[in-house]
Protein backbone atom coordinates (compact mmCIF):
# COMPACT_ATOMS: atom_id res chain seq x y z
CA UNK A 1 0.00 0.00 0.00
CA UNK A 2 2.97 2.43 1.08
CA UNK A 3 4.03 2.02 -2.80
CA UNK A 4 1.34 2.81 -4.42
CA UNK A 5 0.60 6.09 -1.33
CA UNK A 6 4.77 7.10 -2.25
CA UNK A 7 3.72 7.07 -6.27
CA UNK A 8 0.29 8.81 -5.41
CA UNK A 9 2.38 11.37 -3.62
CA UNK A 10 5.13 12.17 -5.72
CA UNK A 11 2.64 11.87 -8.77
CA UNK A 12 0.87 14.97 -6.96
CA UNK A 13 3.97 16.76 -6.14
CA UNK A 14 3.04 17.17 -2.34
CA UNK A 15 6.05 17.50 -0.32
CA UNK A 16 6.50 15.18 2.92
CA UNK A 17 6.90 18.60 4.98
CA UNK A 18 3.28 19.82 4.10
CA UNK A 19 1.69 16.32 4.23
CA UNK A 20 3.27 15.88 7.73
CA UNK A 21 1.57 19.29 8.96
CA UNK A 22 -1.69 17.93 7.38
CA UNK A 23 -1.86 14.86 9.25
CA UNK A 24 -0.54 16.49 12.33
CA UNK A 25 2.88 14.35 12.85
CA UNK A 26 6.63 14.98 13.03
CA UNK A 27 8.44 14.53 9.30
CA UNK A 28 10.38 11.35 11.09
CA UNK A 29 7.15 9.52 12.02
CA UNK A 30 5.19 10.31 8.41
CA UNK A 31 8.58 8.53 7.24
CA UNK A 32 8.20 5.74 9.26
CA UNK A 33 3.88 5.21 8.05
CA UNK A 34 5.05 5.32 4.97
CA UNK A 35 7.87 2.23 5.62
CA UNK A 36 5.08 0.31 7.14
CA UNK A 37 4.50 -3.30 5.00
CA UNK A 38 0.55 -2.58 5.16
CA UNK A 39 -2.26 0.07 6.56
CA UNK A 40 -3.10 -2.18 9.39
CA UNK A 41 0.54 -0.67 11.10
CA UNK A 42 -0.88 3.18 10.88
CA UNK A 43 -2.73 5.03 13.52
CA UNK A 44 -6.50 4.69 11.41
CA UNK A 45 -7.04 8.31 12.84
CA UNK A 46 -4.10 9.47 10.60
CA UNK A 47 -4.79 6.45 7.80
CA UNK A 48 -8.75 7.80 7.52
CA UNK A 49 -6.95 11.19 7.17
CA UNK A 50 -4.82 10.54 4.53
CA UNK A 51 -7.27 8.68 2.26
CA UNK A 52 -9.66 11.43 2.53
CA UNK A 53 -7.41 13.84 1.05
CA UNK A 54 -6.75 11.75 -1.70
CA UNK A 55 -10.50 11.33 -2.02
CA UNK A 56 -10.75 7.31 -1.26
CA UNK A 57 -12.14 5.17 1.33
CA UNK A 58 -9.82 2.54 1.35
CA UNK A 59 -6.45 0.69 0.19
CA UNK A 60 -8.30 -0.94 -3.02
CA UNK A 61 -9.71 2.56 -4.30
CA UNK A 62 -5.98 4.07 -4.14
CA UNK A 63 -5.50 1.79 -7.62
CA UNK A 64 -8.44 3.53 -8.99
CA UNK A 65 -6.87 6.96 -8.88
CA UNK A 66 -6.44 9.32 -11.81
CA UNK A 67 -4.21 11.26 -12.11
CA UNK A 68 -4.89 14.53 -13.84
CA UNK A 69 -5.07 18.31 -13.56
CA UNK A 70 -8.20 18.12 -11.77
CA UNK A 71 -7.59 15.71 -9.20
CA UNK A 72 -3.76 17.71 -8.49
CA UNK A 73 -6.22 20.90 -7.85
CA UNK A 74 -8.73 19.05 -5.46
CA UNK A 75 -5.79 17.38 -3.31
CA UNK A 76 -3.97 20.26 -3.33
CA UNK A 77 -7.02 22.42 -2.18
CA UNK A 78 -7.92 20.20 0.44
CA UNK A 79 -4.11 20.23 1.59
CA UNK A 80 -3.87 23.80 1.69
CA UNK A 81 -7.42 24.17 3.80
CA UNK A 82 -6.45 21.31 6.23
CA UNK A 83 -2.69 22.89 7.00
CA UNK A 84 -4.11 26.24 7.42
CA UNK A 85 -6.66 25.06 10.08
CA UNK A 86 -3.72 23.21 11.24
CA UNK A 87 -1.35 26.34 11.84
CA UNK A 88 -4.73 28.40 12.82
CA UNK A 89 -4.85 25.56 15.74
CA UNK A 90 -1.19 26.06 16.61
CA UNK A 91 -1.44 29.80 16.63
CA UNK A 92 -4.53 29.63 19.17
CA UNK A 93 -2.54 27.01 21.26
CA UNK A 94 0.11 29.47 21.71
CA UNK A 95 -1.57 32.18 22.51
CA UNK A 96 -3.57 30.62 25.52
CA UNK A 97 -2.97 33.22 28.54
CA UNK A 98 -3.88 36.13 26.68
CA UNK A 99 -7.32 37.98 26.77
CA UNK A 100 -10.09 37.61 23.49
CA UNK A 101 -8.78 40.77 22.22
CA UNK A 102 -5.10 40.50 21.94
CA UNK A 103 -5.62 36.60 20.45
CA UNK A 104 -7.53 37.99 17.90
CA UNK A 105 -4.92 40.67 17.18
CA UNK A 106 -2.08 38.28 17.34
CA UNK A 107 -3.64 36.43 15.39
CA UNK A 108 -4.86 38.88 12.74
CA UNK A 109 -1.18 39.92 12.65
CA UNK A 110 0.72 36.27 11.99
CA UNK A 111 -1.76 35.55 9.72
CA UNK A 112 -1.72 38.85 7.04
CA UNK A 113 2.58 38.03 7.72
CA UNK A 114 2.59 34.94 6.44
CA UNK A 115 -0.14 35.66 3.84
CA UNK A 116 2.12 38.54 2.68
CA UNK A 117 5.14 36.62 2.85
CA UNK A 118 3.48 33.68 0.93
CA UNK A 119 3.23 36.03 -2.01
CA UNK A 120 6.45 37.78 -1.97
CA UNK A 121 8.49 36.74 -5.47
CA UNK A 122 10.75 39.81 -5.01
CA UNK A 123 12.18 39.67 -1.72
CA UNK A 124 10.57 43.02 -0.96
CA UNK A 125 8.34 42.00 1.75
CA UNK A 126 10.85 40.28 3.18
CA UNK A 127 13.26 43.30 3.31
CA UNK A 128 10.22 45.28 5.11
CA UNK A 129 9.23 42.37 7.33
CA UNK A 130 12.87 42.32 8.79
CA UNK A 131 13.12 45.75 8.97
CA UNK A 132 9.63 45.78 10.91
CA UNK A 133 11.14 43.13 13.03
CA UNK A 134 13.94 45.44 14.31
CA UNK A 135 11.05 48.43 14.68
CA UNK A 136 9.16 46.04 17.05
CA UNK A 137 12.61 44.96 18.62
CA UNK A 138 13.31 49.15 19.49
CA UNK A 139 9.61 49.76 19.90
CA UNK A 140 10.57 50.18 23.82
CA UNK A 141 13.45 51.87 23.80
CA UNK A 142 11.90 54.96 22.21
CA UNK A 143 8.54 56.70 22.53
CA UNK A 144 8.26 58.13 19.19
CA UNK A 145 8.37 55.01 17.35
CA UNK A 146 4.83 54.65 18.84
CA UNK A 147 4.09 57.76 17.71
CA UNK A 148 5.09 56.90 14.24
CA UNK A 149 2.37 53.77 14.54
CA UNK A 150 -0.07 56.12 15.32
CA UNK A 151 0.64 58.61 12.81
CA UNK A 152 0.49 55.66 9.64
CA UNK A 153 -2.77 54.38 11.34
CA UNK A 154 -4.09 57.84 11.01
CA UNK A 155 -3.09 58.65 7.61
CA UNK A 156 -3.81 55.43 6.31
CA UNK A 157 -7.63 56.06 7.51
CA UNK A 158 -7.78 53.45 10.24
CA UNK A 159 -7.99 55.60 13.53
CA UNK A 160 -9.24 59.27 14.12
CA UNK A 161 -6.41 61.83 14.14
CA UNK A 162 -7.81 63.39 17.35
CA UNK A 163 -6.97 60.22 19.00
CA UNK A 164 -4.23 60.16 21.20
CA UNK A 165 -3.53 57.01 23.20
CA UNK A 166 -0.21 57.74 24.45
CA UNK A 167 1.23 61.73 25.67
CA UNK A 168 -0.93 63.80 23.82
CA UNK A 169 1.16 66.91 23.63
CA UNK A 170 4.27 65.10 23.01
CA UNK A 171 2.21 62.76 20.09
CA UNK A 172 0.89 66.64 18.73
CA UNK A 173 3.54 67.92 18.00
CA UNK A 174 5.59 65.33 16.21
CA UNK A 175 2.58 63.94 14.36
CA UNK A 176 2.37 67.92 13.11
CA UNK A 177 6.28 67.60 12.61
CA UNK A 178 5.91 64.49 10.50
CA UNK A 179 3.12 65.70 8.62
CA UNK A 180 5.39 68.79 7.41
CA UNK A 181 8.29 66.08 6.09
CA UNK A 182 5.69 64.02 4.59
CA UNK A 183 4.55 67.00 2.66
CA UNK A 184 7.99 68.30 1.62
CA UNK A 185 8.66 64.49 0.58
CA UNK A 186 5.72 64.04 -1.33
CA UNK A 187 5.22 67.58 -2.81
CA UNK A 188 8.86 67.40 -4.71
CA UNK A 189 10.26 70.40 -3.28
CA UNK A 190 12.98 68.31 -1.45
CA UNK A 191 16.34 67.05 -3.26
CA UNK A 192 18.92 64.03 -2.67
CA UNK A 193 21.20 67.13 -3.39
CA UNK A 194 19.84 69.51 -0.52
CA UNK A 195 19.66 67.03 1.93
CA UNK A 196 23.30 65.76 1.45
CA UNK A 197 24.07 67.48 4.74
CA UNK A 198 21.49 66.56 6.66
CA UNK A 199 21.88 62.75 5.73
CA UNK A 200 25.38 63.08 6.88
CA UNK A 201 24.78 64.51 10.06
CA UNK A 202 22.51 61.54 10.05
CA UNK A 203 25.32 58.86 9.44
CA UNK A 204 27.42 60.16 11.95
CA UNK A 205 24.91 60.26 14.68
CA UNK A 206 24.69 56.23 14.07
CA UNK A 207 28.12 55.75 14.03
CA UNK A 208 28.75 57.52 17.19
CA UNK A 209 26.04 55.69 18.92
CA UNK A 210 27.41 52.48 17.98
CA UNK A 211 30.73 53.67 19.15
CA UNK A 212 28.81 54.15 22.21
CA UNK A 213 27.85 50.73 22.52
CA UNK A 214 30.56 49.28 21.54
CA UNK A 215 32.58 51.36 24.14
CA UNK A 216 30.16 50.35 26.68
CA UNK A 217 30.34 46.08 25.11
CA UNK A 218 34.34 46.78 25.20
CA UNK A 219 33.83 47.95 29.39
CA UNK A 220 31.59 45.23 30.17
CA UNK A 221 33.89 42.59 28.74
CA UNK A 222 36.39 43.89 30.62
CA UNK A 223 34.77 44.23 33.86
CA UNK A 224 33.43 40.52 33.32
CA UNK A 225 37.07 38.94 32.88
CA UNK A 226 37.93 40.92 35.84
CA UNK A 227 35.27 39.67 38.09
CA UNK A 228 35.78 36.04 37.26
CA UNK A 229 39.97 36.57 37.96
CA UNK A 230 38.99 37.76 41.13
CA UNK A 231 36.64 34.86 42.11
CA UNK A 232 38.79 32.58 40.50
CA UNK A 233 35.91 31.26 37.71
CA UNK A 234 37.02 30.51 34.18
CA UNK A 235 33.37 31.24 33.10
CA UNK A 236 29.88 32.15 34.19
CA UNK A 237 27.30 29.70 34.44
CA UNK A 238 23.90 28.56 36.24
CA UNK A 239 25.41 28.14 39.58
CA UNK A 240 27.85 31.34 39.82
CA UNK A 241 25.47 33.79 37.58
CA UNK A 242 24.65 35.96 40.43
CA UNK A 243 27.98 36.25 42.36
CA UNK A 244 29.44 37.30 38.87
CA UNK A 245 27.23 39.72 38.24
CA UNK A 246 27.43 41.47 41.62
CA UNK A 247 30.99 41.61 41.37
CA UNK A 248 30.81 43.39 37.54
CA UNK A 249 28.58 45.67 39.15
CA UNK A 250 31.34 46.58 41.87
CA UNK A 251 34.12 46.52 39.77
CA UNK A 252 32.01 49.14 37.88
CA UNK A 253 31.23 51.39 40.91
CA UNK A 254 35.36 51.59 41.75
CA UNK A 255 35.79 53.80 38.90
CA UNK A 256 32.07 56.10 39.60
Amino acid sequence: MNERINFVLNEIGISKVRLSKYLGVSRQMLYNYLSYDNDKEWPREKLNKLFELLGVKNERELNKIKIDGNYIVEVESKLNDGVKATTEREVLNDLRGFNRKEQEILTDIINLLKEKLSEDKTKETYNAYTYLYHFLQSLDNSKELKYILAYVSKSMGFTNPNEFLFNPDQQFVFESILFSAMTIYNNGSASKLKLGESHKRFEEDIEQKKEETLSRTQELNTAKVQALKELGYTEINEGNAKEVLQKIVEIQSRKV
